[in-house]
């Protein structure tokens, strides 16, 4: 909404392909590129105190965080807990929302949730989880039932330098910038 509007902005990168794809079919970026994967995973206390090994213990935590249905991490969780319900039975989506403690808004809240003790367990992205240091324990989602993020990335039709905005896409899009990435967790 903010580039509809006009934001002044040059690039924009995001977890939300659907709406870059938009932006692009409204004439308002290049076309989008993506520039980065990343894995949702488990996260649950240092400590670990509600025991949460693997995605069909999440049934038992008591206190869960979700992103909101209509934010990135948010959609991705409902995908894998629908996909797991094929694995662990069709009450398992409905056994982990039973469950639910909140729906934040974007995924640093969700996040904030489990290292501040007000959840016992959250589903996130991976480089979120590794941000977070030794707060957190990070727990493999199986990758039959995973949702793989894909970070588009698009110089934008008003940048104030467009030949600048794109040099910066290509970057990113360059080895060098997948070498940072990667080092922050990316795929």
């Amino acid at each position: 909404m903010q580039i509809e509007h006009g934001a002044g902005a040059d690039v924009l990168a995001s977890a939300d392909e659907r709406q870059l794809r938009l932006l692009a079919a409204a004439g308002l970026t290049d076309a989008p590129r993506v520039f980065a994967r990343n894995e949702p995973v488990i996260v649950v206390p240092a400590g670990n105190p509600a025991k949460v090994e693997d995605l069909r213990d999440l049934r038992q935590a008591q206190r869960i965080v979700l992103g909101a249905p209509e934010v990135p991490i948010g959609a991705y969780a409902l995908r894998i807990l629908d996909a797991a319900s094929t694995l662990y039975g069709t009450g398992f989506r409905q056994a982990v929302e039973a469950h639910l403690a909140s729906r934040e808004l974007n995924v640093r809240q969700v996040l904030a949730k489990v290292r501040l003790g007000e959840a016992d367990a959250a589903i996130v992205y991976r480089t979120d989880a590794i941000s977070a240091g030794d707060s957190v324990l990070a727990i493999p989602i199986p990758k039959e039932v995973n949702a793989v993020a894909e970070y588009p990335i698009a110089a934008l039709r008003s940048a104030a330098d467009p030949a600048l905005a794109r040099a910066f896409v290509d970057f990113v899009l360059s080895p060098a910038g997948q070498a940072v990435l990667g080092r922050f967790g990316f795929q």
